[in-house]
């Protein structure tokens, strides 16, 4: 019997194959990253490459959260890319909460001067990572979450330098569960097996999400952006619900196709309803070939699909369904939403 590994099935459905090269309509990608882990370490290459892929598939703005590996590779990117091509670029801050350990009482205040000087130095905007809610620890030892009171001057703060938040605060549903025949990211996790979040040594998936909705309560005057569909696509209601309660949060659909496409009529109905709440973001570097994957989804009604570069999907062995958006819902997530969100002028 075959290993499911090499399980490379040929399929023989008749259906209907639309290549997308460009975008209905320019685009501004509101999540990704250049350097390494997860951007490839195009901000190690020369930049006229870099220009010359977003202008391959129609990026007029492209938003680095590399910042948010700490105040060093914020700096990295506002010189060598940020000021070099002002009006391509915007670099998110990060704050280096590894430090709370070693600080104590001394950390809030010291992040926060961290912030504004990023701030002062072109931040666009905040990005939050999974290690806040997962690892990262007080002075005691302690895990912190996301809505503790201890930090609530910072996301003030954010709101008085009008910055917006990006938020990572949970992973797919699945690398909360265990790792076993019933798991369907179980391919995934084998490969990636620092991926797995089960409890009891971390929180619950519910315990991150409820923490984070907590938190956007809390402070209806900061501008919150939840990654990849506000960390939960696998419930549109509930992301939904979020969007209706708060008008000060948004998501994004970054490296989320894999969940929206196997829900397309769900997906298309979520996407005309909240239109001027969602942000188009890819999370795998500038690659061409990635972003005309997301614009067959978003544009056509081609039927299963892989939603992956890789031969193998590489989230979950299943194909994803287009979900031809109408034209004025493209237009604003394509690119009105994120530029009204990070104040860019119209080219």
């Amino acid at each position: 019997m075959t290993d499911l590994s090499q399980f490379k099935p040929v399929e023989q459905l008749v259906h209907k194959k639309t290549e997308v090269h460009k975008p209905r309509f320019p685009v501004i990608d509101a999540h990704n990253h250049l350097a390494q882990p997860f951007g490839g370490g195009w901000d190690r290459k020369p930049l006229s490459e870099l220009l010359d892929a977003m202008d391959q598939a129609n990026i007029t703005h492209f938003v680095s959260l590399d910042g948010g590996w700490g105040e060093d590779k914020f700096n990295d990117q506002i010189e060598n890319i940020k000021n070099k091509a002002p009006d391509k670029f915007s670099i998110f801050a990060g704050i280096d909460w590894t430090q709370w350990e070693k600080m104590g009482e001394a950390f809030v205040p010291w992040a926060i001067t961290s912030l504004k000087r990023q701030a002062a130095n072109g931040a666009s905007g905040l990005k939050i990572w999974k290690d806040l809610g997962l690892h990262i620890r007080d002075e005691n030892g302690v895990r912190v979450d996301l809505d503790d009171e201890r930090i609530s001057d910072i996301w003030d703060t954010a709101a008085e330098l009008r910055l917006p938040v990006l938020i990572h605060t949970a992973d797919p549903v699945a690398f909360f569960t265990p790792i076993d025949e019933r798991n369907e990211r179980i391919e995934e996790l084998g490969a990636y097996p620092e991926w797995a979040f089960s409890p009891p040594q971390f929180p619950s998936f519910s315990h991150l999400i409820d923490r984070f909705t907590r938190l956007i309560s809390l402070h209806p005057n900061t501008t919150f952006i939840g990654a990849h569909v506000g960390c939960y696509a696998e419930n549109l209601q509930m992301v939904s619900q979020m969007l209706d309660q708060f008008p000060n949060y948004f998501i994004d659909i970054s490296a989320r196709i894999g969940e929206l496409g196997r829900q397309p009529y769900t997906a298309r109905k979520f996407f005309i309803q909240h239109s001027d709440r969602i942000l188009f973001g890819l999370d795998m570097g500038p690659k061409v070939d990635g972003y005309r994957l997301y614009y067959r989804f978003l544009e056509t009604d081609d039927e299963y699909f892989n939603y992956s570069t890789r031969e193998v999907p590489t989230q979950g062995r299943w194909y994803i369904h287009g979900i031809y958006l109408p034209d004025d819902v493209l237009q604003k997530v394509y690119s009105t939403n994120a530029r009204r969100i990070l104040k860019l002028e119209r080219n």
